[in-house]
C-alpha cells in the first residue's frame, strides 16, 4: 500500500516538478488555471509520507492593508486539501465544504506553509483539517470535505 500511495503522489499526469529557485524539487499541478494564476503553490512529500505545501507571499497576494488577502489564504488552503488527499483520491475530486478561521496576517516576502491531515477517507468523501503557518506563527486554520467524482472527458 505504501508504494501505491507514493506512486499516486509522484506520478500524476499533470504534475510539474519545479527545477529552479527555492522550490526546486517541489511539485505543483498544471491543470488548474486559477491556482496557476493565484499561486504559484507547491507541495512535496517527506520521507514519512507527510505532505507539505508552501508559497512565498508576493505583491499579488496582498489586500489593501498589505496583508495576505483572505481569498489567497483560502485558495492556498484548498490547494493543501487536494495535495494532502492526492495519494488516496484516486482521480478527480471537488470541494463540497470548506470552513476556516483567520488567526494572524502574513506580509509580502513571508513563506507560508500548510499542512493537513486526513481525518477520514470513505468511499466517496474525504474529510481533512489543516493549518497555515509562517515560521512558528499560526495564521489560518481550516477544514474541508472533498468528494471523489467520475472523470468526464
Amino acid at each position: 500500500m505504501d508504494d501505491l500511495i507514493k506512486s499516486a503522489f509522484l506520478n500524476g499526469p499533470d504534475l510539474h516538478v519545479e527545477t529552479e529557485g527555492e522550490f526546486a524539487g517541489w511539485r505543483t499541478w498544471s491543470r488548474d488555471n486559477f491556482e496557476t494564476h493565484s499561486g504559484p503553490f507547491y507541495h512535496r512529500m517527506d520521507d514519512n509520507r507527510r505532505i507539505h505545501c508552501a508559497f512565498r507571499v508576493g505583491k499579488k497576494h496582498l489586500n489593501g492593508l498589505n496583508h495576505v488577502h483572505g481569498g489567497a489564504f483560502m485558495a492556498f488552503a484548498d490547494y493543501c486539501l487536494f495535495a494532502t488527499a492526492s495519494p488516496v483520491l484516486e482521480g478527480p475530486g471537488v470541494t463540497v465544504s470548506f470552513a476556516c478561521e483567520f488567526l494572524d496576517a502574513a506580509r509580502e516576502g513571508e513563506l507560508v506553509e500548510g499542512t493537513c491531515e486526513i481525518m477520514r477517507a470513505g468511499g466517496s468523501m474525504i474529510f481533512l483539517r489543516g493549518l497555515l503557518k509562517s515560521g512558528e506563527r499560526p495564521l489560518f486554520t481550516f477544514s474541508g470535505t472533498l468528494k471523489r467524482v467520475k472523470w468526464r472527458p
